[in-house]
């Protein structure tokens, strides 16, 4: 048995190391011919990230990390507006931990990577390698916390977590993953819905005003919810083929882990309490959202507020005196919009044709390209090309003055243009069906906002039938509800179900 391991794991190692060295000769397949495929390739060709030799793991590249970096200083001005500190708590957590919180164990145990040798000795306790940090936070929580005064408690921090998923994928669901998990702690119950309620909007806010996302906001079925906690509450996203992405969840945790690490406050009668505490947290999944939300055949398409470039200049010239004229309005250029703080970058490669930089910036989804030639350095004009629309639609011609002000209002453009896209692709693949079949045909390609009678069972019964889940109960719903769609009994309420990642 062994043997066999090890030529498996040499296996998937050799594939990946050829994966990882032909990556700029693999062709991207069109999302109608193979979504899937269109996707993981896009990952590679783009340069976003590659695969690690550890089975499941990704290696996060630059220009992936870069396009991450601008979600978390966007995530985390939101988080410090809010009254949020960050702060960093250890990656080994002991096993006895986990162990405290009944469904927490319970939900995480089939995921939990397991230390059990260190510095060539058994030890003593287990450790697990951190799938969340619920269980730590609340140690540290119960010795900080000893009176309303400590209250509330509000820190963030930005980690890696490690959960051994089955079936991976870039970005979507990988073994080590990045990302923020908010864990607070309040002195009533109130005060824990009301924060659990806030991060999911900051949450909604991000999603639409920087990544363009148009997200539902809901209240996850019992059967859904994070293990461990009275409610979640989640962001979610259609992508370009219909499925749903669960992209960021808030959890009311109510005192189930205040009971079990004995998080408690004097209250101002002088009466022992347990606190009430929430987490929340977005990870780089949301790079996954940002690429099937917006991409095309061509590549990615960025959301300019996250684009790690904004603006991609290409000089274009043929002969040396040219090339002199036209790098040097280039670089010009490049300095009126630093200044502007426009992201910018200037494509002055050697030995590559402007078409072939055309197509190389497109398929990294930069939002607007600036051409300048000769004609344009003796017109004062440069070229604009959007990357939101194909050809001639997304070309103008904008003169070189005042340049700034033009990019700046064609970037604002863009946002809105794809943010508003999005919305109306997910209107028009989202339907409310009159019966069971057609709600099975809903799902099929895209959402079904159906009555639902509250019942896990039947609840089980939709996913076995269709492989569709319930994804959200959307908030401020009122009134008749209707009829179960599977069961026909009295409804509690209406919940999108799809097919998800």
């Amino acid at each position: 048995m062994a043997a066999v391991a090890q030529e498996a794991t040499a296996a998937v190692s050799e594939r990946h190391r050829k994966t990882m060295a032909d990556n700029k000769d693999l062709k991207l397949p069109s999302r109608a011919e193979d979504f899937s495929e269109w996707y993981n390739t896009l990952v590679l060709r783009a340069e976003l990230a590659d695969y690690a030799p550890v089975r499941g793991c990704m290696i996060v590249r630059p220009y992936g990390w870069a396009l991450w970096e601008n979600i978390q200083q966007a995530l985390d001005r939101r988080f410090k507006a809010t009254g949020h500190v960050n702060a960093q708590f250890p990656l080994l957590i002991p096993r006895s931990f986990i162990e405290k919180e009944k469904s927490h164990v319970e939900g995480f145990s089939p995921e939990l990577a397991v230390v059990t040798h260190g510095g060539g000795q058994e030890l003593e306790e287990p450790l697990v390698v951190r799938p969340t940090s619920e269980t730590i936070i609340g140690h540290a929580y119960s010795k900080w916390i000893q009176s309303y005064r400590d209250l509330p408690v509000l820190i963030n921090q930005w980690a890696n977590v490690v959960r051994w998923e089955l079936r991976t994928r870039l970005f979507l669901r990988t073994l080590e993953f990045f990302w923020q998990e908010g864990h607070t702690a309040h002195a009533t119950a109130e005060e824990a819905q009301e924060e659990t309620l806030r991060m999911i909007e900051v949450y909604r806010d991000f999603a639409e005003n920087e990544a363009a996302v148009p997200v539902i906001v809901g209240r996850k079925s019992e059967t859904e919810r994070f293990a461990g906690a009275d409610d979640t509450y989640t962001i979610e996203a259609m992508m370009g083929d219909g499925k749903a992405l669960q992209s960021g969840t808030s959890h009311n945790l109510g005192q189930n882990f205040a009971k079990a690490f004995e998080i408690k406050y004097l209250d101002k009668n002088g009466v022992l309490q347990h606190c009430w505490t929430t987490s929340w947290g977005i990870s780089t999944r949301f790079v996954g959202a940002i690429i099937m939300t917006h991409g095309d055949d061509q590549g990615l398409i960025l959301p300019p507020r996250l684009a790690p470039h904004q603006v991609v200049i290409v000089p274009i010239y043929k002969t040396d005196e040219e090339k002199a004229a036209v790098l040097g309005a280039a670089r010009r250029l490049r300095g009126q919009l630093a200044a502007a703080e426009v992201r910018t970058v200037l494509d002055e490669r050697e030995g590559t044709s402007p078409g072939f930089k055309f197509n190389d910036w497109e398929m990294r989804g930069v939002p607007l390209r600036i051409e300048v030639g000769p004609k344009d350095v003796a017109k004062g004009t440069v070229v604009l090309a959007r990357r939101d629309k194909p050809g001639r639609e997304g070309k103008s011609f904008v003169p070189q003055e005042g340049l700034a002000a033009a990019v700046t209002e064609t970037l604002a453009s863009i946002q809105k243009s794809l943010y508003e896209r999005a919305l109306a692709f997910r209107v028009g693949n989202t339907v409310e069906p009159e019966d069971y079949g057609e709600f099975t045909a809903a799902v099929e390609k895209g959402f079904a906002y159906a009555p639902w009678c509250g019942d896990a069972g039947c609840e089980k019964s939709v996913k076995e039938d269709t492989k569709a889940t319930l994804r959200c109960i959307p908030l401020g719903q009122s009134g008749d509800a209707g009829t179960c769609i599977r069961c026909g009994k009295p409804a509690k309420a209406k919940a999108y179900f799809a097919k998800a990642y």
